[in-house]
């Protein structure tokens, strides 16, 4: 049973990343747009993040094993719909219903691991080797694409997932067990609403801005809404008594500065996962498989970063170790930016190990310090949130650097180049992919000249990138080294004060209002969230 749930997460884990070698051969086919290319990309995993704590309350209430039979069943079908997309809006909305099976999957077998395995130390093996094959996953997804790609068209790395969730279901049906919550909490449709709409008028505004010189009121409408709906979502969730997300958790500054430190790590990791694979694809000639060898290093040092995390965490302490592999992997990414680059196969190599190893130390000691701050009684939202933030780092990380590259790329490609007509340099403006589809259909003179000109102006994108991470990332690293100092005393038993203040705040809120039901009193307990200790 648990080898089936650890496949469900390493197809997952793949499919977060391996669409980025198949880049440049679907930009050949379906020709996106540089914004709908990027949603093509994190439009997955954003709604993961959207929708994992929601699955996971619906999953209390019908049914676990039937949440996540109907996610692999989704999964399945929308692989093979992205298999066969003839449009990058198809593409799009098949990467999104990817990401909703997956939301379903993760929230569910969480739930099942620990209603299967009722004792501590044997349930924390199996969800840790449940989470090591999300990340296993998410490490190898460029080279399984490229692998993919040598042999067939861009489709089969989608399709490739149909036959595995055949099996699946199969097994699933048979090994999992039913579980479900006998007093599951209230679902909150408005606050489901409230959350994915603004996450998605926030992304919309980012990938817009980037997107032309002069965008217009109207993506800077659509952010401003996104912010106020996430901010009433917030609020909402602040006065229910059982909301989604319990967002008091974030009143303890060391649980606020670890998610914050998921969030930039993760998300500057995965962005440098997308941006490399074209790098190497686009501007150095590689080729899929090739592209996917040469990210093995990153991949490698990343697994062996999650591996002595808890040494450097017992030497050094926590904050220490924290602090001192954000500033590896800020300075590993100022690194690349100064000696990386096409021709310089050594530099990059040690630039990828040095990022993938301080990431890995970042992403196992953060998840720690997230649920180490919480109460053991609030283990589970915690993880809830902890969980989220990796996927949402992930979406928001390709979202945010990819408009920094979309507007350097447009900015930095000459405004004219000699023999290239003026339909086939405003097509190149779009993207990189673009413009070596465009070249296509050029004589050899000019196609040289505008891929060469795409490609200077692309690697200047990816330096402005990995600058924008490197700040990002050291940012982290200065909060993390401020705000995860241990609190001493009087401070920490007010900190947890007030958390239980706002519990029992809401205790008697449901007290009095179950007292005025006719009915009877009506009893609530908290959701199975997925309890993860993610990577």
């Amino acid at each position: 049973m648990l080898a089936v749930l650890c496949v469900s997460l390493l197809l997952s884990g793949i499919d977060l990343t391996v669409t980025h070698a198949a880049v440049p051969s679907l930009t050949r086919e379906l020709r996106p747009s540089g914004v709908r290319l990027l949603w093509i990309v994190d439009v997955y995993s954003l709604t993961v993040a959207a929708l994992l704590v929601t699955c996971g309350t619906l999953g209390d209430r019908i049914g676990r094993k039937r949440l996540v039979l109907s996610g692999f069943a989704l999964f399945g079908l929308a692989s093979a719909g992205a298999a066969f997309a003839q449009t990058s809006g198809q593409l799009i909305l098949a990467r999104a219903l990817l990401g909703a099976g997956t939301a379903m999957i993760m929230a569910s077998t969480a739930a099942i691991i620990r209603v299967v395995f009722p004792d501590g130390r044997e349930r924390a093996l199996a969800l840790g080797i449940w989470t090591a094959a999300h990340s296993v996953g998410a490490a190898i997804g460029p080279l399984v694409g490229g692998a993919l790609l040598q042999r067939w068209w861009w489709g089969s790395v989608f399709l490739v997932n149909v036959p595995v969730v055949a099996v699946i279901l199969v097994a699933g049906a048979r090994l999992i067990p039913e579980s479900r919550d006998p007093v599951p909490r209230p679902w909150d449709l408005l606050g489901v609403a409230l959350s994915v709409t603004g996450l998605a008028g926030v992304v919309y505004a980012l990938k817009q801005a980037g997107a032309q010189p002069h965008p217009g009121a109207g993506p800077a409408l659509a952010g401003a809404v996104g912010l106020a709906l996430l901010v009433w979502f917030v609020r909402r969730q602040r006065r229910r008594p059982q909301p989604l997300l319990d967002v008091s958790l974030f009143a303890d500054r060391r649980f606020t500065a670890a998610t914050v430190c998921v969030l930039g790590c993760f998300g500057s990791y995965t962005a440098l996962l997308f941006f490399l694979t074209q790098w190497f694809q686009l501007v150095d000639g590689a080729s899929p498989l090739r592209a996917g060898l040469l990210l093995l290093p990153l991949a490698a040092s990343n697994a062996v970063g999650a591996v002595l995390a808890p040494l450097a965490a017992r030497r050094w302490g926590n904050r220490r170790a924290l602090t001192g592999a954000l500033a590896l992997f800020s300075g590993a990414l100022l690194f690349l930016c100064a000696g990386g680059g096409p021709g310089h196969h050594g530099v990059t190599a040690v630039a990828l190990l040095a990022s993938g190893l301080g990431a890995g130390v970042v992403m196992t000691l953060g998840a720690d310090a997230i649920m180490s701050s919480a109460d053991p009684d609030r283990a589970g939202e915690a993880a809830a949130i902890q969980e989220t933030s990796f996927e949402l780092g992930a979406g928001l990380g390709v979202a945010a650097l990819g408009t920094a590259l979309a507007a350097t790329y447009r900015t930095a490609l000459p405004s004219s180049v000699p023999g290239v007509p003026p339909a086939a340099h405003a097509a190149a403006r779009e993207s990189i992919g673009a413009a070596d589809t465009a070249a296509h259909h050029l004589p050899a003179p000019a196609a040289d000249l505008l891929r060469a000109a795409a490609r200077d102006a692309y690697d200047r994108g990816f330096t402005v990138v990995a600058l924008v991470a490197a700040a990002v990332v050291a940012l982290t690293a200065a909060l993390a080294a401020l705000l995860l100092r241990p609190s001493q005393g009087r401070g920490r038993g007010q900190g947890r004060g007030r958390g239980q203040g706002r519990a029992k705040e809401r205790s008697r809120r449901s007290a009095r209002r179950a007292a005025q039901e006719p009915s009877g009193p009506r009893s609530g307990s908290s959701s199975s969230a997925p309890a993860v200790l993610r990577r």
